[in-house]
């Protein structure tokens, strides 16, 4: 990342993007924390050699993962999806919510969330809620790469607003297959 997009550049409580650039962690922690919070808790979605197809099956040789996205959508629902997080807990410091677009290779981060709290339930309540609703609402979509091999990646999710998602959100029930 560069000085105008890493977190720190940003002024505000709430930063979010869709960039082509790596996502730095190390920099995002560093944003997030504040001193009146006690508990910084991010998220990482790295990409992994494997994943299931359709039926259920294993797919392995996973090599990368190119990422579309509708970007000003895409912007609109990240920040949706941190007021709606800020909304149920209003103790947040600050969320980070980063999104890769483009060619994303094995072992490198497609995704951060990254959310501070004067308390740790808060942030980690608020950061799998921002991952389980940026999921069901922000239209990004994957096509795996393999030896030769191109897939797009079916999530069996429809993309639907940030209100219905939120609304439709429980801790025990998401994010338990992706």
């Amino acid at each position: 990342m560069d000085a105008n997009t890493t977190p720190k550049a940003r002024a505000t409580d709430t930063y979010v993007a869709v960039v082509a650039d790596d996502l730095s962690v190390e920099a995002t922690i560093d944003w997030a924390t504040l001193p009146q919070c006690g508990a910084v808790v991010i998220f990482t979605g790295v990409v992994r050699e494997y994943s299931t197809d359709v039926a259920g099956r294993p797919a392995d040789g996973v090599v990368s993962i190119d990422y579309q996205a509708y970007e000003s959508v895409a912007r609109v629902r990240l920040f949706e999806i941190a007021a709606a997080a800020r909304d149920r807990w209003p103790g947040i410091g600050r969320i980070a919510l980063l999104h890769r677009v483009g060619s994303v290779p094995l072992g490198e981060a497609g995704v951060l969330v990254c959310v501070s709290s004067g308390h740790r339930v808060d942030a980690f309540l608020a950061a799998q809620f921002c991952i389980d609703v940026l999921k069901a609402s922000v239209p990004v979509w994957k096509l795996e790469q393999r030896a030769g091999v191109s897939d797009w990646v079916e999530t069996g999710v429809q993309i639907e607003g940030v209100e219905r998602a939120a609304s439709q959100w429980l801790p025990a029930t998401y994010g338990r297959s992706s």
